[in-house]
This record gives structure tokens, sequence and C-alpha cells, in this order.
């Protein structure tokens, strides 16, 4: 018996010793997710003793396989039994931040960044501490990147002797012979940065900052200007202008234009690190250089960044630095010839107008609005017009509508359809920002134009737009502007023209309420069953259908009841389909 119960005991590891070892990857996989299942089966010792040696021992499996092992180990520390256990997770993690696979290794990292927090400290020096100089001076590059990620967590809670030593190890791998490792401890060094004392900040990291920053490889060089952001933020602004300015100075103008995409994309942060002062003096160039970038990507990172940095510049001299310095290289942005770097200054540049008041924006923004919104590009004039608000929030709507105004009409007659389609699906926002009565005056007749356009992806476009219009401005505005005009085309000659007007009831119907639908919109519809053209008449079926549900029971008996039993007995095939489908729907009784 008690043989029978040693038996039991190893069941569990001998299944996953089997499944482990069978040929199909998903059973493997499976098995690895189930790793929690199998260690609380087996308990807290036996974990230790005999499941995570086996599986420090078996790590040679498909990234996907390992990938799973490295997550589950990560939160394992309750099932070898708490914090002063968790040491013997080490072993299993330590083989897998060494694989050749980038995400199986990174994911290991993150364990066992996770795992080091639940170290005591006497435990990091004694298991954690060596396991990270053991990657550090491992032959292989893959052990000597994933040592770059675990510095930072166990410095602040080790002896000020370990610490040197771990200081020494960085130092060591920021000028490895392989530019993977470089670029692993280049990417950390920020991180690195902040958890040192101030003056070896001063007296390490400014050094290797100044190496890694004037490395031969673009992709080392890069990730040392995401660290600049850091490094700025823990020194002291006297030291800013000897120790940091320099190498930041170098990188705006380094012969990579990754590098110097990488300068124009963190420049926000970059000035708030380095404080007013520096930004008038240094950055102000810098950031007109990269605005006139030979690369498109440098002047459309750079492009993103105008509104923030000129929002960010000191207040007493905002207006003169934008003036003198920012604005006219946006000028030259404006007629670039990449459609990226265009679009994304369209984005931002809108914002500049409450930065710089009235009188500039109408002096100098609204023509550069006025060429963006007239920009081949759709995606530039479609920033434009989405921004609109803050604009006419400080010049007013009597200013915007004289020079804005015409471009919008041109691109809404435009004889390319997608263009016209671009500025429908914009005029809900534009109403809501240039208000009714300014609607009513300058927009309205172009809305209405768009229902009998020859494109139908246009006048579908336009019958959604009226329902958005009606939500925005109220039922009784419908009722007077828009519903006339609707139920004028039902006699229209052109049958795509009657048949919008069926569309149109359909979609504001619901707007409107019940009281116009039933008194102005249900009449034209009902006369509209005796349309010659089927299409039209099963269209009456489906409108019928469609604003059922908004009607009176008393309007549904007397009226459309019977329209819809006439339609129903059509010659038509389709006619009497959706006339059918209309009943059942409204769940009529039909006489027989």
């Amino acid at each position: 018996m008690a043989g029978a119960d040693g038996d039991d005991s190893l069941y569990p590891i001998a299944v996953l010793i089997d499944e482990l070892r069978n040929e199909d990857v998903q059973l493997r996989l499976n098995s690895i997710k189930k790793l929690s299942t199998i260690a609380l089966a087996l308990g807290v010792e036996r974990t230790r003793t005999e499941l995570l040696p086996f599986l420090t021992d078996t790590i040679y499996d498909e990234d996907e396989v390992l990938l799973a092992l490295a997550e589950q180990l990560g939160n394992f520390t309750m099932l070898v039994g708490g914090p002063e256990y968790v040491h013997c997770l080490l072993p299993p993690l330590e083989s897998l931040a060494t694989v050749e696979e980038t995400v199986v290794r990174d994911k290991a990292v993150e364990s066992l960044r996770k795992i080091s927090q639940e170290h005591s400290p006497v435990d990091l020096e004694v298991h954690f501490e060596p396991l990270v100089k053991r990657l550090a001076s491992g032959d292989w590059f893959t052990s000597r990147t994933s040592a770059c990620g675990l510095f930072s967590v166990c410095y602040p809670r080790v002896s000020s002797t370990v610490k040197a030593e771990i200081r020494q190890h960085f130092r060591t791998l920021c000028s490895d012979d392989t530019p993977m490792v470089r670029r692993a401890a280049a990417s950390k060094l920020g991180e690195f940065a902040k958890v040192l004392e101030l003056d070896y900040v001063k007296s390490d990291i400014i050094s290797l900052f100044t190496a890694l920053a004037s490395d031969e490889q673009d992709s080392v060089r890069l990730l040392a200007v995401e660290a600049c952001v850091s490094i700025a933020t823990l020194l002291p602004q006297e030291d800013l202008e000897s120790l940091v300015m320099p190498t930041l100075r170098q990188a705006a103008e380094d012969k990579s234009w990754r590098v110097r995409y990488m300068v124009a994309d963190k420049f926000s942060e970059l000035q708030k690190a380095v404080g007013p002062e520096i930004t008038k003096n240094d950055l102000v160039p810098a950031f007109q250089n990269l605005l006139k970038d030979c690369e498109a990507e440098v002047r459309a990172a750079a492009a993103n960044k105008v509104k923030e940095f000129c929002e960010n510049l000191p207040e007493e001299n905002r207006e003169q630095i934008i003036m003198t310095h920012i604005l006219p290289c946006v000028k030259e942005l404006v007629s670039d010839t990449n459609q990226h770097v265009k679009s994304a200054l369209a984005s931002v540049i809108m914002g500049l107008s409450t930065i710089l008041g009235k009188d500039n924006t109408i002096e100098h923004l609204l023509p550069l609005f006025l060429a963006q919104l007239k920009d081949e590009c759709p995606e530039v004039r479609l920033n434009i017009i989405s921004n609109l608000d803050c604009v006419n929030e400080v010049i007013g709507i009597r200013q915007l509508s004289q020079s804005l105004l015409p471009a919008i009409v041109e691109l809404a007659e435009d004889a390319k359809w997608r263009v016209r389609l671009a500025i429908i699906e914009y005029m809900p926002l534009l109403a809501g920002q240039l208000g009714v009565e300014f609607f009513d005056e300058k927009l309205n007749t172009l809305c209405m134009a768009w229902l009998i356009d020859h494109v139908y992806a246009i006048r579908e476009a336009a019958t959604c737009n009226l329902m958005k219009l009606v939500e925005k401005f109220g039922a009784e505005w419908a009722q007077n502007t828009i519903v006339p005009k609707v139920l004028g085309m039902a006699n229209d000659p052109n049958y795509l023209h009657r048949m919008t007007t069926l569309f149109c009831i359909n979609a504001l119907s619901e707007a409107c309420g019940q009281d116009i639908t039933t008194k102005q919109m249900l009449p034209v519809v009902l006369k509209m069953s005796n349309d010659q053209v089927a299409n039209v008449r099963f269209n009456v079926a489906k409108s019928l259908q469609k604003i059922g549900p908004v009607l009176d029971s008393n309007a549904l008996q007397t009226e459309v009841k019977p329209v819809l039993e006439k339609l129903a007995t059509d010659t038509d095939m389709d006619v009497k389909y959706f006339a059918q489908e209309a009943i059942s729907e409204m769940l009529f009784v039909v006489s027989s």
C-alpha cells in the first residue's frame, strides 16, 4: 500500500516528464503552462528538490516553450516556499537568460527583476548578485546583454563593496566588444543612473554616457540620447552645461539620421529636463536645425513637437522666440516635399494660434492654414479641419469664415469623390465648431447638394451626415431647414434621388421624433408606394419597416398596414419579399 502511495506522489512529475519529452510542441507548451498546478500537487519541498532541477537540466526546447517557462517562473515564489527560498528559482532563470532567442531572454530578465524584490538583502548578495556577475562575465554576448537589465534592481539594496563591483561590471559592459551588449548597456544607462548616488552619476555615468554617445554604431548612439533625458533630470542645473550639453549638441548634429530622429522624438522631454535657460541658448537653434533636416523622418518627428516645444518655452520671451526662430522654419515645412512631414505639422500647427494670440494668428498663421487646406494630401487637409475649433476660439467665427471657409467649400465640390467624402465626414464636427446660424448661412446648401451627388458613397455619407446634424441642432431645426428639402426630392425625375429621400427619412425619423415623422414624412413614403420603379417601391417597404417603431399604433394600423398589404401582392418579386418581411417584422396579422 505504501508503495502505491509512493507511485501516486511521483505521478505528476512522471506525467510532466513524459509531456515535456513529447514530440508535439503544443503538448509540451501546455504542460509548461500547467507548471503551477504540478508544483502545487508536488508541494514546496519536492518542487525545490525535483521539479526545478529537472527544469534547469532540460532547457533545450522550442522558443515558445522556453518563453512560457520564463514567464511561469516569475510567479513561482510561493510555490517554492516563499521569499526565503526564492533563490531556488535562480538556476533555471539564469539558463533562460542566456539562450539565443531575444524574447525568451527578455522574459527571463523580467522574471528575475520581479523575484529580485522578494530576496532579502542578505540573499541578494549571496545568491542574486553572483548570478548577475556570472551573466556579466559570460562568454556569450547573450548572457552579457541580460546582465545589463539586472544591475539597477540589486544596486540599491547591497553593501558599498558590492555596489563598487556592480558599477565596475556595468562600466565593462558599456565598452564591450559586441555592439549588442553596448546597445543593451546604453538602453539601461538612464535606469541605472537613477539608482546611483549623485557623485557616482557625475564620476561614472557621465563618462559612460559620453562614450556611448560617440559609439561607432548608430544603434548605440541613439539609445544614449534616451538616457540623456534621465541623466539630465538627475543633475543640478549648474552641472548640465558642462556634463550633458556637449554630448547632446553632438547628437543633434549626428551623421546618422536615426540619432537625430531620436533627439527630435525626445525633444520635449529634453527641454523639460534642461530647463529654460539652456533651452533658449541651445535647444532653440538645435530645434531649428531639426526642422530643416535633410531627412524627412527627422523633419516629421520635429514637426510633431512644434506645439509642445513652443508651449514649454519661457513665457517672458516665448512670442519673440517663436516669431523670430520657429515660425520661419514652420513656413518652409508647410510646402515640404514629403507628405508625412506636412501631415505631422498640420496635426499640431493650429495649437500655435492659442500661444501667439489673435493678431499674429490672422497675420502669420492663417495664410499657412489656408495653404494646408488646399494641400493635395488629404491627411493634411483633414488634420487642419479637425483642429479648427482652437483657431475659432482665438480669432472668432467671422474672421475664420472669410479666410478658411472658401477653401472648405472648394474641397466640398472637388472633382475627386474621395475628397468630397472626407469633407462630408468632417461636416458634423465643423457644424459643432461654427454653430447653427453660420452653418445655415454657409454650409447647408452644400449638405443638400451632396444628397444628389452622382456617386452612391457620397449620397450615403450625406444621409448619415444629416442624421448627425439633426442630433446636434435638434428636431425643430430639422423641421424648418432639412425636412422640407428632403421631402421635395420625392418628386425628382431621377429615381436615385427619389430613393435618397427614403434613405434620409430612415436616418432622420428617430432624431426627428414621432410628430414630424407621422405628419410630414409618412405621407410622402406612402405616396411613393405607387412609384413606377420597383427599386423605389421595395425601398418604401424597407422604410416603413424602419420608421415603424417611431409611429403610433393608429398610424400603423390605418395607414401603413394597407400599403404594405398592397405591396405584398406586387408584380415584382423583390417588392413582394420586402413587403412581407416588413409585415412579419411589425407583427401584423395579414388577412388571408
